[in-house]
């Protein structure tokens, strides 16, 4: 027994050894080489700096382009914000309809949206719709865009989820005079909160990170998402790999606090759903 409680430990240790060796060491490769003057920082090497240069490098990387990286946060949080909004609103009552119902409309509609999982986006129909519509350019029709992206993954993890409520529930409001949209709105949506908080959080890392849709849907120095600073940042300092690197620390620090905090609660959301539905 006591073999066995080692080598579980000794595989735990291995694991973990190699998580660390394949996340940690590049940020810390990118935090050690912020530190450092641009002659030291280009030598690209994971040693300690002989010289610190850190209030210098984060400052000059925070003032660009007359403080470019304070706008683009700010758009970062709008379009994620109303993105994830959107989601919850939209996946959570189309996985309640999908789940709840197992006529061939319903099956055809829910074969459609999880077709969304493995075909790719169009970019150049998708932007010639959104000129038709008067969109492109707009933070509105960026929002658009990451909600449909977004909504096959959500609309899965709500279904799972939902199968782990009792049918029983909603034939008792049924019996109560309750109608339909009154049992989603009083009785179901108070009870996705866990699945709620893991889509909150999957969501808001995957629009808020997004640099290829950005890009295309919403070009423009003004409209500049966090991740295109890193853009901005490569043609101006592509030999400052110092203040480059200090720029991806301050850009992928927020999200990755994030999800530390709250990756357990990811987890046990999507374990729930999964083995229950």
């Amino acid at each position: 027994m006591n073999q066995k409680k080692l080598k579980l430990a000794l595989a735990d240790v291995i694991v973990l050894g190699g998580a660390l060796t394949i996340f940690g060491l590049p940020l810390y490769f990118l935090l050690i080489n912020s530190f450092k003057t641009d002659r030291a920082s280009r030598q690209l090497s994971i040693n300690w700096p002989e010289v610190f240069q850190i209030m210098e490098n984060y400052k000059e990387a925070f003032s660009n382009q007359d403080y470019l990286i304070i706008r683009a946060f700010f758009n970062s949080i709008i379009i994620t914000l109303f993105s994830v909004l959107g989601l919850i609103v939209a996946c959570a009552m189309a996985g309640y309809v999908i789940q709840r119902r197992n006529d061939k409309p319903v099956r055809v509609i829910s074969s459609v949206i999880m077709a969304g999982l493995m075909i790719p986006p169009s970019i150049l129909p998708t932007i010639w719709i959104m000129q038709s519509l008067n969109i492109y350019k707009t933070f509105f029709g960026m929002v658009l865009v990451e909600i449909a992206l977004g909504v096959p993954f959500t609309t899965m993890l709500f279904r799972g989820y939902m199968g782990s409520i009792p049918r029983e529930i909603e034939e008792a409001a049924i019996i109560d005079g309750c109608g339909k949209v009154k049992i989603f709105v009083n009785i179901i949506a108070p009870l996705l909160k866990p699945i709620t908080s893991t889509v909150i959080i999957l969501s808001a890392v995957n629009v808020f990170n997004d640099f290829v849709n950005p890009l295309y849907f919403l070009p423009g120095t003004k409209n500049a998402t966090i991740q295109l600073t890193l853009y901005n940042f490569m043609g101006k300092f592509s030999n400052k790999y110092n203040l480059l690197f200090a720029d991806i620390i301050l850009i992928t620090l927020p999200m990755l606090l994030l999800f530390i905090f709250f990756n357990k609660k990811i987890i046990d959301s999507m374990v729930a759903g999964s083995i229950k539905g």
